[in-house]
């Protein structure tokens, strides 16, 4: 059985590496499924059986922190970890990163910057007050404990490759310090704390959740620019009459689709040189911001039975598969003029949107077209219609996008600094990431994945990152929790409870803000899933993820480049 023994004591062994993460992930995924009072810590529970794990083969003289064999083999899988897990969470943010900085979503996005900046400020007021500052461990201890007090893990990640950084140019006495142990003593209560201000902001100000499901279908809704309207209009106006329908879209200065027109009984598909008779009845989709305009101007609405029609129409939902059809505008394509058909719906990423004629497409939308069975699928062949095709991963565009991710972060930038700044293996990646998910259509670049692929390669380098940090770790974590690890427990609550609760209440008290969407803001802004869950399980409708999605983009760059940034600024 010695060679048994091997697989577990040889730690330059490569089936030694593979079985000890293999060993350690395993273990973390199923004890996070494990849930105290509904709550639990997910993938990241991997981190902790890390350290665990890491603390036993410490002990059996096993040291992976100080042999270099062993260690470099660590290191590279932690980098390479953290550089699929970030890209992979830029690609999944970056459609809708620069949308969630527009409307109501400003709002939301200070007040998501207003916690950030703060648990920045209660952090650093902590180090200044509670810890030795004359040792140079203590400020990354402090950030290491910042990243867990807000559940944010690729922080982490950005101030280790951060130390790094600073280590090769000015190494610290000792060793690069071992921030993740900051980081998993201020993880668990960092979770419990912030679904806590949840509740008491509830209880402070005796939230009734059916009052606040009431007040936001009253004033908040939905999306009115992009979501779409359906309605039967009878043409009334004396004016319409001989008016093509481009005049009168032009008239109104708004954007509608007719996509069913019933003449003297006789149903036609039009398009825009269709001319316009007073008792036509139409087929009318547009945005629901427009649609009172669209009936005061147009008619009466009315109840057609178009089943009954005497020209066979279809209705299909058609997937954009091809490449060629990436990046172009829904004008460009002529579904009217050419094809015969009209796009009056698009679905992408979950939401429902208008089909504007001006709306740049992607690989993955699905659209509403409608028309003569034969003119529907001929458009459905111009745009692929192929879901096996979007089964494939885009292996280019997430090597090339790292590729240039490692590239850009490796560029050093200065700052006034006694040392150049480099946005480092996290935030590279992450911004050229953004950057691809919402602009790589202008290079032919396929930002499509599905969301089973991006979740598993998203949790892949994820746990790998985690399980690297927790064996490294490990060697220590004792000692840590001995020499003020108590501490760190308590600097994170303060870090994650204070900085809540000051935005919460402010958002309530001052700017009236829906309870449903504070939840969303607190859950989005510490990027903390279980949260998230947490706030839809309470609400029991989805306000919360709509408020999570808006902050989330912005919130989890900040994150990133705030944590590296305050290593940089502080450390050098």
């Amino acid at each position: 059985m010695e060679w048994f023994g091997q697989l577990f004591s040889n730690g330059e062994s490569v089936a030694h590496i593979v079985l000890l993460y293999s060993l350690v992930i395993t273990i973390g995924v199923l004890l996070g499924k494990i849930k105290i009072g509904g709550i639990s810590l997910g993938v990241t529970f991997v981190l902790f059986v890390g350290i665990f794990v890491g603390h036993l083969l410490h002990q059996g003289q096993i040291h992976y922190g100080f042999t270099t064999e062993p260690l470099s083999v660590l290191n590279f899988i932690q980098d390479f970890g953290l550089i699929l897990f970030v890209y992979s969470i830029g690609l999944q943010v970056g459609p809708s990163f620069f949308t969630s900085l527009k409307g109501n979503g400003i709002k939301l996005n200070m007040a998501a910057l207003a916690i950030i900046l703060l648990n920045v400020v209660v952090m650093i007021a902590l180090y200044y007050s509670c810890t030795d500052t004359s040792d140079p461990n203590s400020f990354p201890m402090m950030v290491g404990v910042l990243c867990g007090a807000v559940t944010n893990t690729p922080g982490l990640g950005a101030a280790n490759a951060a130390l790094e950084q600073i280590n090769a140019a000015q190494p610290f006495a000792g060793g690069i310090p071992v921030i993740a142990n900051g980081y998993a003593c201020a993880y668990p209560l960092g979770v419990v704390g912030i679904i806590g201000a949840i509740i008491l902001i509830k209880v402070f100000f005796k939230i009734s959740l059916k009052k606040e499901e009431e007040d936001y279908y009253n004033k908040d809704g939905n999306n009115m620019a992009v979501k779409p309207h359906l309605m039967h209009l009878k043409v009334v106006n004396p004016s319409m009459e001989g008016k093509t329908i481009l005049q009168v879209r032009d008239y109104l200065g708004r954007d509608f689709v007719c996509s069913r027109l019933l003449h003297k009984g006789h149903v036609i598909l039009p398009n825009k040189e269709t001319l316009l008779h007073i008792d036509d009845m139409l087929y009318v989709v547009c945005a629901e911001e427009d649609a009172e305009a669209i009936i005061a101007f147009i008619g009466d609405q009315v109840h057609v039975e178009w089943d009954t029609q005497d020209v066979p129409m279809a209705s299909k939902k058609v997937l954009v598969t091809k490449n060629s059809v990436n990046g172009k505008t829904l004008a460009s394509l002529h579904p009217s003029s050419m094809y015969g058909v009209n796009v009056t719906r698009i679905y992408r990423s979950g939401m429902e949107l208008f089909a504007s004629p001006h709306v740049t497409l992607q690989v993955g939308d699905r659209l509403t077209v409608v028309g003569p069975e034969d003119a529907v699928d001929r458009f459905s062949h111009k745009l692929g219609n192929q879901a096996n095709r979007l089964d494939k991963p885009n292996l280019v565009t997430i090597f090339f996008g790292i590729l240039c991710g490692i590239i850009f972060g490796s560029i050093p930038f200065d700052l006034g600094l006694s040392m150049p700044v480099k946005l480092g293996l996290a935030g590279g990646p992450l911004i050229i990431a953004i950057l691809v998910g919402r602009f790589g259509f202008k290079l032919k670049l396929v930002a499509y994945t599905t969301n089973s692929a991006s979740l598993m390669i998203r949790d892949i380098g994820l746990v790998l990152f985690l399980a690297s940090v927790g064996i490294k770790a490990g060697g220590n974590f004792l000692e840590t929790v001995m020499n003020g690890g108590l501490s760190f427990v308590l600097y994170g609550f303060i870090i994650t409870i204070v900085p809540i609760l000051i935005v919460g209440i402010i958002m309530r008290a001052k700017y009236k803000q829906n309870y449903f969407y504070i939840m969303g803001l607190i859950a989005g802004a510490t990027t903390d899933p279980p949260a998230l869950a947490y706030s839809t399980a309470t609400a029991n409708n989805d306000v919360p993820s709509i408020a999570y999605s808006t902050v989330y983009p912005l919130s989890m760059f900040l994150r990133i480049v705030s944590a590296q940034m305050l290593i940089l600024v502080f450390c050098t």
